[in-house]
């Protein structure tokens, strides 16, 4: 796959969750890190020292990794412009591994911008791999919508946290022990 067709891509929120990773590491609240995605250069503009075109070694798993109060935690970081999410976003790769280390007892999610309403939402590794496999069935919906998700995973950006998901992870560890 081609590094330049996808262009790039929530790189807005990429940032965002970095800058929220720092400021969680620097208040002892978790350590999440980006994992680079291995690339190998095709072109490279001369002037600038820019990458222009790669391609990608591998598929990757996900975006973050990393513990959250001795819980270990992995994340994809997805961008959606409208208020249907297309599920060619979601990979069946990224869905093994998530399950994978949830079975270590770790937790796996998504984490989804709705860039137009300005939302976050906190989508569980189970409700992602029910939308997936409704998809995957013949004439299965290849997407989800907006009004399809619980309104509890929604979320807004913070002034510290600017993509504050602890609280979602929380959540969610209550909704798992049934405390919820």
């Amino acid at each position: 796959m081609s590094y330049k067709s996808r262009g790039l891509r929530g790189s807005s929120l990429e940032e965002y969750i970095n800058r929220t990773n720092e400021y969680y590491r620097k208040e002892h609240l978790a350590l999440i890190q980006k994992i680079p995605t291995p690339i190998t250069p095709v072109n490279i503009d001369k002037e600038s020292r820019h990458i222009t075109l790669a391609y990608f070694d591998q598929k990757s798993t996900v975006d973050y990794i990393g513990a959250v109060q001795g819980i270990p935690v992995c994340f994809d970081a997805k961008e959606c412009k409208s208020d249907t999410f297309p599920l060619q976003n979601i990979h069946r790769h990224q869905l093994d591994f998530m399950r994978d280390f949830e079975e270590q007892d770790g937790i796996s999610f998504f984490l989804i911008y709705f860039s137009t309403r300005n939302e976050y939402y906190y989508l569980t590794l189970d409700l992602a791999e029910s939308f997936w496999e409704r998809g995957a069935n013949f004439n299965g919906r290849k997407s989800f919508r907006i009004n399809e998700l619980d309104s509890d995973y929604f979320f807004e950006s913070e002034s510290d946290a600017m993509v504050p998901y602890l609280d979602m992870i929380q959540k969610d560890l209550d909704r798992r022990c049934g405390d919820v």
